[in-house]
């Protein structure tokens, strides 16, 4: 079996966050969710979907039993990696633009990470806006063993989410970091212990549910314009064409008369 990612309802007993969020789920049984070449491919469709899918308001990125991704098959690699051209064609036709697509989706996105985070589970943690770990879960890029530095887009986004500090120890020492460590060095948004992440989880995904869905889409096109230095992005060249919407009349509205916006 080649492995899978799957899109699944979400349930946590939250009504309206069953009905707006989804959970991304890796699944290779037996590798501890390592990323194959066809699910690199079935990500990309996955997200390029998701970004177009109305209502939904919230997706969490998560591994199957007790691990988030171990990195990846390995098995694969003697099939592509001894050819320039058939590396680039793996790095750039199939594992950046997953990775691209996930960093272009506009819908607010939860990693909830459990066991081992390496490699390619490092990467797809640095595309999600926030991140929760189990405080077993692991994190590394130990790469170095096998003989192959990180490709230069995976590095750079590598680099922009953990750091200079921690992606040289991944990259260079083969260092494996616990989650206390993570979250001290700002990677981590939550860590708590592993029978409490589920519920953590819910009431984060509740909370991003209960907020303007419009407004966190443009508030992540405008993060995106900002690091990109892209000046022509229609949200920075139209920053406030917001005013006249029903979701900022609703929420200046619910403010004055206290109570809660219906978003």
């Amino acid at each position: 079996m080649a492995g899978q990612v799957r899109v699944e309802s979400w349930t946590a007993g939250e009504d309206a966050a069953d009905a707006q969020a989804v959970r991304v789920v890796l699944a290779h049984p037996g590798k501890r969710n390592a990323m194959s070449r066809a699910m690199w491919r079935q990500l990309r469709s996955v997200f390029e979907e998701l970004q177009l899918r109305p209502g939904l308001r919230c997706i969490v990125l998560q591994g199957e039993g007790e691990a988030f991704c171990a990195g990846g098959d390995i098995s694969e690699y003697a099939d592509f990696r001894f050819h320039p051209e058939s590396l680039a064609a793996f790095h750039e036709g199939e594992v950046w633009p997953a990775l691209h697509a996930m960093l272009q989706c506009d819908v607010p996105l939860v990693a909830a990470i459990e066991g081992a985070c390496m490699g390619a589970g490092v990467e797809l943690a640095s595309c999600c806006d926030s991140r929760l770990a189990a405080d077993t879960a692991q994190f590394g890029a130990p790469i170095a063993k096998l003989g192959f530095p990180m490709a230069p887009r995976e590095a750079a986004l590598v680099l922009s989410e953990v750091g200079p500090a921690k992606t040289r120890q991944m990259l260079l020492e083969a260092a494996v970091f616990g989650a206390d460590q993570m979250q001290a060095s700002g990677f981590l948004s939550q860590v708590l212990p592993a029978a409490q992440l589920q519920a953590e989880l819910a009431r984060t995904v509740a909370r991003i549910c209960g907020l303007a869905p419009q407004a966190a889409r443009m508030t992540k096109q405008l993060l995106r314009a900002l690091a990109d230095g892209d000046a022509q992005a229609p949200v920075l060249q139209q920053p406030y064409a917001y005013a006249d919407s029903a979701e900022h009349r609703e929420g200046i509205a619910a403010f004055v008369a206290k109570r809660s916006p219906q978003f």
